[in-house]
């Protein structure tokens, strides 16, 4: 036997369970990965609270919990090549990463990649979801030398990674934030901002010569904005939005990127590029507290679920 975190409901935090399940093993075309940590993304909860989303995602109960994870290859089916027992890796398997194994068929760089020595477990399964998003959203816009960008969300999972990868970009950076997070920000490269009523004319003032693009991480605010401010809506991203919903403008997210570019941020990290911050790490036991904590969306980087 073995553990999963499984949910039979639809709800809160509470419904999650850490249960003994069947211990899987690796079938033809597949290979087994011994879970080390789990890095938690909104969209885990987001699928395990509304029956709309996850439905959309082809999650039906009972189910798994979370996508993103680190650990290491523990059995080989056979056919597979390129990866080995021993090999360190991190990918993405929605709805089952929170378990001691993933089973998963290694077919795209976006599913199984092997984790450089110089990453940890706990940073690589921050990686999948968060990095490849904020690539999505940056390339939908594409973001260049000279730009100045405003992102929305600067400072949570997916803002870290689109404020770095726009800065090696050579764009500036304006990220809203709550004035808590500002000297955060500053550390990663941004000019901060605070969200919330006014934001137009607070980054009006910030940027005098305007704005060239916009990325919007959380809700329709920073479209909106952007907007107000001028900035054509093909050069305005959004992944909280349909295109309906935020006047015209790019409705993104980490499927529309490039899976070459988990290989990329992998190896800005390594060469310090990129940091991740990680907010905290809890234990599998405590769950719960781990989604609550994620779900209050005032989380400055990425939490890591380790097992």
């Amino acid at each position: 036997m073995s553990r999963a975190v499984m949910y039979e409901t639809f709800g809160g935090p509470e419904v999650l369970e850490v249960r003994e399940v069947p211990e899987p093993h690796a079938g033809a075309g597949e290979v087994r990965v011994r879970v080390a940590a789990v890095g938690l993304n909104p969209m885990d909860w987001v699928l395990s609270s509304r029956p709309e989303m996850a439905e959309r995602f082809g999650v039906t109960l009972p189910s798994g919990f979370a996508a993103d994870f680190a650990g290491t290859v523990d059995e080989v089916g056979e056919g597979v090549s390129g990866f080995a027992v021993g090999d360190r890796v991190h990918g993405s398997a929605t709805g089952r990463a929170a378990a001691d194994f993933v089973v998963i068929a290694p077919d795209s760089a976006r599913t199984l990649l092997r984790t450089p020595a110089e990453i940890d477990d706990r940073v690589a399964s921050t990686l999948p979801v968060a990095g490849l998003t904020a690539a999505a959203a940056l390339a939908a816009i594409g973001v260049r030398a000279g730009d100045t960008v405003l992102i929305g969300g600067a400072a949570g999972g997916v803002g870290v990674f689109a404020v770095q990868l726009a800065r090696l970009a050579g764009a500036r950076v304006i990220g809203t934030a709550s004035e808590g997070t500002f000297d955060f920000l500053r550390r990663l490269g941004a000019d901060p901002v605070a969200y919330g009523p006014g934001l137009e004319e607070r980054v009006r003032a910030m940027a005098p010569e305007g704005v060239s693009g916009a990325a919007d991480l959380h809700g329709t605010e920073t479209v909106e904005a952007a907007l107000a401010l001028g900035v054509p809506p093909e050069r305005i991203s959004t992944i909280a939005a349909g295109p309906g919903q935020a006047g015209g403008v790019r409705a993104t997210g980490g499927f529309d990127a490039d899976p070459r570019d988990l290989e990329r941020i992998s190896e800005a990290v390594v060469a310090g590029e990129i940091t991740v911050p990680i907010h905290a790490t809890y234990p599998v036991e405590e769950i719960r507290e781990a989604v609550r904590v994620q779900a209050d969306r005032h989380v400055h980087g990425k939490i890591v679920v380790d097992l």
